[in-house]
């Protein structure tokens, strides 16, 4: 009895065997981990600063932006590679 040689395999470039490779992302410059700590110090000196001009001046206003300040510095890290 004869033997059948099957289909033969089309290779097309319609699919992939494997996925494509994703690109290595680029690392961050060297002075954007020095900022992001920066920025963090800087909210911090201005809470710390807020409560050494006495309990009767400190501004809620100022509690604030110290916090954003280093809420800022968080969301930087995100980003840093």
């Amino acid at each position: 009895m004869p033997q059948s040689k099957g289909r033969q395999k089309r290779r097309s470039g319609r699919y992939q065997l494997e996925p494509q490779r994703k690109q290595p992302r680029k690392a961050s410059p060297r002075w954007y981990g020095p900022l992001i700590l920066g920025i963090m110090a800087l909210g911090v000196i201005v809470i710390v600063w807020n409560y050494l001009r006495g309990a009767e001046n400190a501004s809620n206003m100022v509690l604030i932006s110290g916090i954003g300040l280093i809420g800022l510095g968080f969301l930087g890290t995100m980003f840093w590679r």
